[in-house]
């Protein structure tokens, strides 16, 4: 039965290249037994219960692969129902890989007719999508093009199976065009490309389908679905017997003329999560109180940076000056975990000297830079960055030793060792100015009550992204 994601604590995401392992490893230890055939059952009974009840056919997409297969296999099972079906493919069933070419052969021997094209000016309560999954490696064009744009044209659901014709499975990316489906149902596990970049705006609802396959015998991955907090993201009860020295003092360091605005959000952010004190030092000399937030205390900025604290952030409305970077080479050499956000990467990317002192530091270092920030790190594009987030965030990490939060849909996060988290909170609400500035605050301030930075860094992106912060 097909499982709400979201409902899985760190559920395994899974590669192009590990599903094809796990299939062949699954034909090989089981040869009567056809996980396309369970595909296509999980995929006939969700249908059943998305297709509206006008009467209309179910539309099918199927293929030239595995995924068409798939949706031949709903196909006959749909027909045996009850249910109308229309299946419209272009595929060579002399070039179909051997399932797929049994569901083929299945589908006609039971009566059931393929259609060159989707007929005109007909109404559907279904569409299924099964034109390409997880071996798409080209962009999608032709042909199969204009059949994904007249689906995203129909009023009626949409069911992707496995992923959306035309979004890579590992990246999220749109490889020419997507389908905008209502629902996708993935099977084995969960992909990468679901998650994050266009995934999320592609895929509709999620479902997961692991088709009867033991989950101890699938391989180890190094990614997570960051879908709930586990107990290494929550700190521990507070004794009724405690005191503010007990959880943290840290620092944020920001706030050059024309942008405190963003220092204070972090301090403030700060406090809500409990940090025992927040001390902010900020470049703009005329502020000494936050008269929003008064609990906030302030100090001159070169001693805060190289102040004894729990946790140090740097970057909220840093700026660019000749200060600023005195600043942020100061606070590489405290002793404590260190974030840098906003303006400290902007300094970091031009400044190769500073790079290297990030990867000779003793404590743990955070960045959390917006795909722009990414972008200049590495020197590439935005548009690079957006087309393989993962890899630019684990890129990102093994050249500094740090852990990376990449922001945007599908925040990524890579710890050093290449372990890594996509998040499933959030959405464009946190699309605003200092949406980040309040991040920083909320990293810090686990940091400072003691969490792994590692754990700080998950727990802050997903409670932000939740609106559930403490």
């Amino acid at each position: 039965m097909p499982t709400a994601p979201s409902s899985l604590v760190s559920p395994p995401l899974f590669t192009a290249a590990d599903i094809r392992l796990i299939d062949r490893h699954w034909a090989d230890a089981h040869p009567a037994t056809s996980l396309m055939e369970r595909a296509g059952a999980a995929a006939a009974e969700l249908a059943g219960t998305l297709a509206s009840e006008s009467g209309a056919p179910v539309l099918i997409l199927a293929g030239p692969g595995n995924n068409g297969g798939d949706a031949l296999v709903a196909a006959r099972l749909l027909a045996l129902q009850g249910c109308r079906v229309l299946v419209v493919s272009r595929a060579d069933p002399a070039r179909l890989p051997a399932d797929a070419a049994r569901a083929w052969a299945a589908w006609r021997e039971s009566g059931g007719v393929i259609q060159a094209d989707i007929p005109p000016s007909q109404r559907y309560s279904l569409v299924i999508d099964g034109l390409f999954g997880v071996g798409l490696q080209r962009d999608v064009g032709g042909e199969e093009a204009r059949w994904i744009a007249q689906a995203n044209g129909l009023d009626c659901p949409k069911l992707a199976l496995d992923v959306p014709s035309g979004l890579d499975s590992d990246s999220g990316r749109i490889r020419g065009c997507a389908l905008r489906a209502d629902h996708t149902l993935t099977f084995l596990g969960l992909k990468p490309g679901l998650l994050t970049a266009d995934g999320p705006d592609h895929a509709g609802e999620l479902h997961l389908d692991t088709l009867g396959v033991d989950p101890a015998t699938l391989p180890a991955t190094p990614g997570i679905a960051l879908t709930q907090l586990e107990a290494r993201h929550c700190l521990p009860a507070r004794a009724r017997n405690s005191h503010k020295g007990q959880f943290g003092h840290v620092g944020i360091v920001g706030g050059a003329p024309g942008m405190v605005g963003a220092c204070l959000i972090a301090g403030r952010a700060a406090l809500r999560q409990g940090a025992g004190m927040a001390t902010l030092g900020v470049l703009d000399e005329r502020i000494a109180v936050d008269y929003g937030e008064p609990r906030l205390m302030f100090a001159v900025p070169e001693k805060l940076a190289d102040a004894q604290l729990n946790g140090l952030a740097i970057g909220p409305g840093l700026g660019h000056s000749a200060r600023a970077r005195y600043l942020l080479e100061t606070a590489l050499a405290a002793p404590c975990p260190l974030l840098l956000d906003a303006d400290a990467l902007n300094l970091l990317a031009g400044d190769s000297a500073v790079a290297r002192q990030i990867g000779r530091r003793a404590h743990p270092t955070l960045l959390t830079p917006h795909p722009g920030e990414a972008a200049r790190l590495l020197g590439l594009s935005n548009a690079d960055i957006q087309a393989s987030r993962i890899e630019a965030a684990q890129q990102l990490s093994a050249h500094y030793r740090a852990h990376v939060a990449l922001k945007g849909a599908g925040t990524v996060i890579v710890h050093p060792g290449g372990r890594y988290a996509i998040n499933t909170s959030g959405g464009p609400w946190l699309a605003q100015a200092g949406s980040g500035d309040r991040l920083t605050g909320m990293v810090v301030a686990l940091l400072g009550q003691g969490m792994a930075a590692g754990d700080a860094l998950e727990a802050a992106v997903w409670l932000h992204g939740s609106g559930a912060a403490a």
